[in-house]
C-alpha cells in the first residue's frame, strides 16, 4: 500500500487466471448433450470447438486457441504424409459448439464414439484446452503411481 498525499493507493487488481484447470464429472443425456461446467463456459465464451483428441479423449478449444492450432496445421507441408494425416485427425471431426440455456453442448456421435463416451464423462482443464473423457478411460489412463519418475523426466523439459 502506498500513501500518496494523504491518499491510500488501492491494491493492484487481482490477476485473472486464464488457463483451464479442474476436474468435473457429468453425464451425457440420451440426445448426446453434455453440461459444460460454468467455470469453463465463462472462459470458452458462447462458441468454441470440440475435436478428436489424443489418448482417446476429446479436445475443447476456445476460438483463440483453435485459431492458433489451425494456423499451425495450415503451415504443415502438404507433401508430408504424416502432416496430412495429423491435420485430417484434428480437422475432420472438429465441430463448432454453442452452449444452450441449460449450459449444455451437443456432442456429435462421431466424437462420442472416438472417446468411448456413452453416459459418464469427465471434463478436465489442462491449460490451454479442456479434455473430455469417458469416466472409464479417465480412471484407467490416469493412475499416478509413476509420478516421481515422470517428474524427474520433466526436469529435462524445463519443469
Amino acid at each position: 500500500m502506498v500513501v500518496n498525499g494523504g491518499q491510500v493507493d488501492p491494491p493492484p487488481p487481482r490477476q485473472v487466471i486464464s488457463m483451464f484447470m479442474g476436474e468435473y464429472n457429468h453425464t451425457v443425456d440420451a440426445k448426446g448433450r453434455l453440461i459444460v461446467p460454468s467455470k469453463f463456459r465463462e472462459q470458452l465464451g458462447e462458441e468454441f470447438v470440440v475435436t478428436k483428441g489424443l489418448d482417446g479423449c476429446l479436445f475443447v478449444y476456445d476460438n483463440k486457441e483453435w485459431t492458433v492450432l489451425e494456423e499451425k496445421l495450415k503451415s504443415l507441408p502438404l507433401t508430408n504424409a504424416n502432416a496430412r494425416k495429423f491435420s485430417r485427425f484434428f480437422l475432420a471431426g472438429a465441430t463448432s459448439c454453442e452452449v444452450d440455456r441449460q449450459g449444455r453442448i451437443l456432442l456429435p456421435a462421431v466424437l462420442r464414439e472416438h472417446a468411448g463416451i456413452e453416459k459418464d464423462a469427465v471434463l478436465v482443464g489442462v491449460g490451454s484446452r479442456i479434455e473430455i473423457w469417458s469416466k472409464e478411460a479417465w480412471t484407467a489412463a490416469n493412475t499416478y503411481d509413476d509420478m516421481e519418475e515422470i517428474a524427474e523426466a520433466m526436469e529435462g523439459l524445463g519443469i
